[in-house]
């Protein structure tokens, strides 16, 4: 980390304490002493969040003690992280990618991958958000996702020639961690946001948008447009190039192992649950838990107890239940959906200005997913359509669609779990998230937010 860098986390992390430190003296903004309180310790996670001066799950267990004795919410609102499937999912992922790496049927399919993508890195950055593309249109779990394509493309980065802490391996993780999550805000059943969003606005303003008239709405922008952006800025902020006879083993052996065969059966069997979980109903963690265990059973799975205390990495399990545990808060204690009012109280809508009501009601958007978590925006600003539409002439469906362009664009990783799942499955740093996630939002004010705005406006929307 350069001089300038680490002057500025400092500064970061002192502006961080001083506010906490404010808020938790003298209660600020109209609080009371309680939501002063929840609001002091929420503001320091954020920034130490942010600014990794912390491990992220060391964080993550301050956060969950400190809510405890300062008695912000009640234990099931701040443990429960620990009964959320997405926490489960990471556990589950990490023993599907051990075995993966274990059989070596991912270096398998990595080898056949690699034949395709690895003769650039700009084609294999572009091969991973693609496969996320598809994935996404095809599996209905972001999480899902990522617990599948993040082994993977660990094992096709070593054939590409990256080692480990290597800026082509941040790349490749980058490619299919962003892949797997940001291009699926465009696509209506792709991801957890975009189904709050519908099903809340089904039930509280009995407007629904169809599949095909979301997609044409946001996926020529948000998912295809977004997706380059993604490949060109991961090649920007980490370059490198690809160097696919540095590391690639002899040729394989051709017929497939007993455990090779076991665990293609077991990833087949649970990819097409997670295919078809809208008609199944079951959880894509509870698919996945229920591979990682059949993979551990005793004479018949693949993982010894030996290999799962070696190899599973405890460490992103606290961090991922303390970003789930941090969003409950933020719930319980209603800050996220005061913060919002209070938002949309101050925006300059009116009607005949249809540029000014675009970015407004994309800010609040934007900004309400740093308090809420990604998923908790539809929840906050659905209720407030009606308020909003009628202060800015447009219609509600209108307003709704704006909140996709806000919580499509996260600023923090924390914001969005899938992220910080495979940011942890492929044992990276959030930084380079962190990173990316910036230098995306500032490509979207001055880029893609304008052509969308465009889109709109050719559509009819606006």
């Amino acid at each position: 980390m350069s001089h300038w860098s680490q002057k500025l986390r400092r500064f970061a992390v002192g502006l961080t304490v001083l506010l906490a430190t404010a808020l938790f003296a003298h209660p600020l903004f109209g609080l009371n002493v309680d939501e002063a309180r929840a609001a002091a310790l929420l503001v320091l996670t954020i920034g130490f969040w942010a600014t990794g001066i912390l491990p992220e799950h060391l964080t993550s267990l301050w956060f969950m003690l400190l809510a405890m004795l300062l008695a912000v919410a009640p234990a099931p609102e701040v443990f429960s992280g620990f009964s959320s499937p997405a926490l489960w999912l990471v556990f589950s992922g990490l023993i599907l990618g051990l075995a993966i790496d274990r059989t070596g049927l991912g270096a398998r399919i990595a080898r056949q991958m690699a034949k395709r993508i690895t003769h650039h890195y700009f084609a294999l950055l572009g091969g991973l958000v693609g496969v996320g593309i598809v994935l996404s249109f095809l599996m209905p779990s972001s999480l899902g996702r990522v617990a599948l394509l993040i082994p993977i493309a660990l094992s096709v980065a070593g054939h590409a020639g990256f080692e480990p802490g290597s800026r082509g391996r941040t790349g490749v993780v980058l490619a299919a961690a962003f892949g797997c999550q940001i291009p699926a805000f465009a696509i209506l059943t792709a991801n957890v946001p975009n189904m709050v969003l519908v099903g809340s606005a089904e039930t509280l303003l009995h407007v629904s948008p169809s599949y095909g008239e979301y997609l044409l709405l946001h996926f020529p922008v948000l998912g295809a447009l977004k997706a380059v952006a993604l490949v060109l800025l991961i090649a920007w902020l980490y370059p490198d190039r690809t160097r696919p006879t540095a590391t690639r083993p002899p040729v394989a052996r051709q017929v497939l192992s007993r455990d090779e065969r076991l665990l293609a059966v077991v990833l087949a069997v649970a990819l097409t649950l997670w295919m078809t979980d809208s008609m199944n109903h079951l959880s894509p963690a509870w698919v996945a838990l229920a591979a990682a265990l059949i993979l551990m059973l005793p004479r018949f799975g693949i993982i010894s107890p030996q290999q799962f205390r070696q190899g599973i990495n405890f460490n992103s399990l606290f961090f991922v239940a303390g970003v789930i545990g941090f969003g409950a808060v933020v719930s319980y204690t209603g800050l996220g959906a005061r913060f919002a009012h209070l938002l949309a109280q101050i925006l300059p809508l009116a009607p005949g200005h249809p540029l000014r009501d675009f970015a407004s009601l994309t800010l609040v958007s934007l900004v309400t997913g740093i308090f809420t978590t990604l998923p908790g925006v539809p929840a906050v600003l659905t209720p407030l359509a009606g308020k909003m539409a009628a202060a800015s002439g447009l219609s509600v469906k209108t307003v709704l669609m704006t909140q996709v362009l806000g919580f499509s664009t996260a600023l923090f990783p924390y914001q969005s779990a899938p992220l910080v799942v495979a940011m942890q499955l492929a044992g990276e740093s959030l930084l380079p998230a962190l990173r990316l996630l910036l230098a995306l939002a500032v490509l979207s004010a001055v880029l893609l937010l304008p052509l969308d705005y465009l889109w709109w406006r050719a559509l009819g929307w606006l």
